[in-house]
């Protein structure tokens, strides 16, 4: 081996290292909650907790909605940038870069302040207003991944001799996007999908401060009141999260066969 590979292995093997002796600390401290022994006790304790499969299912739910609503404002416009303003795409990549800008708490205090039950439109007020302005303030916190991911899955296709064959055959917009356009870019849009699932499930400013029963307060409350049970959770949201990564990797390894299939 080089000099230089052996650097790269030493400095990879660093890496790993980093990364993982604090890992193993808590997922050994988790494993402690029977004096004596280890056990699995205290993993039992927060998966039959019945305000752990509330919040984590709320949370799914949101993440899934978030993703919904990302696909659907992210690809059209991704795709519509690409194909007739290519001139104002750095404006539009600096727009969707904001998020990482500015402070999800700043988010969260413009929704209150807007969006109260004294102004016209009182979304905080209700239930389902709150869902929304979760479910849209998600949304924005993901919108630097998704719109990247979608945006480099374009970067690979032809997308104006794709749209002027299809417009020659008669398609419309909404049949491109659907048939064309989505098939062709859907590894880059799951992997925006599971980036901005691990956001939702680890958030929580937005869901905090707008009283909703989300995984991220949840995981705040229980660091504050148990033991063993935080370290189990966040071993459970680590695996949770370095899943949504290999479901990632999958989904591009296994694009190529499928293509090459068709």
């Amino acid at each position: 081996m080089t000099p230089g590979r052996v650097w790269a292995w030493v400095a990879a093997g660093f890496g790993a290292i980093y990364f993982a002796l604090p890992l193993i600390g808590t997922f050994e401290f988790s494993l402690r909650a029977r004096r004596g022994v280890y056990s699995f006790d205290a993993y039992r304790s927060v998966l039959a907790d019945p305000q752990f499969q509330a919040t984590f299912l709320y949370s799914v739910v949101m993440a899934l909605l978030t993703i919904v609503m990302g696909v659907l404002i992210v690809t059209p416009t991704a795709f519509w940038v690409r194909l007739k303003l290519p001139s104002i795409r750095p404006v539009v990549e600096f727009i969707t870069l904001l998020p990482l800008v500015i402070p999800p708490i700043v988010l969260v205090f413009g929704y209150i302040r807007l969006y109260n039950t004294a102004s016209v439109l009182p979304l905080t007020g209700s239930t389902l207003g709150t869902n929304l302005l979760l479910m849209l303030g998600y949304t924005t916190l993901a919108l630097p991944y998704m719109y990247r991911a979608v945006d480099t899955g374009l970067r690979t296709l032809d997308v104006r001799t794709i749209t002027e064959a299809a417009q020659m055959l008669g398609a419309g917009w909404l049949t491109i996007l659907a048939r064309l356009i989505l098939p062709n870019v859907l590894v880059a849009v799951l992997s925006g999908a599971f980036l901005t699932f691990a956001i939702v499930i680890g958030e929580y400013v937005l869901a905090a401060l707008l009283n909703r029963p989300a995984f991220g307060p949840y995981m705040v409350w229980m660091g504050s009141n148990r033991a063993y049970e935080p370290a189990a959770l966040a071993v459970i949201a680590f695996a949770v999260t370095w899943g949504c990564l290999g479901l990632i990797q999958l989904a591009t390894r296994l694009a190529p066969h499928t293509r090459a299939r068709r």
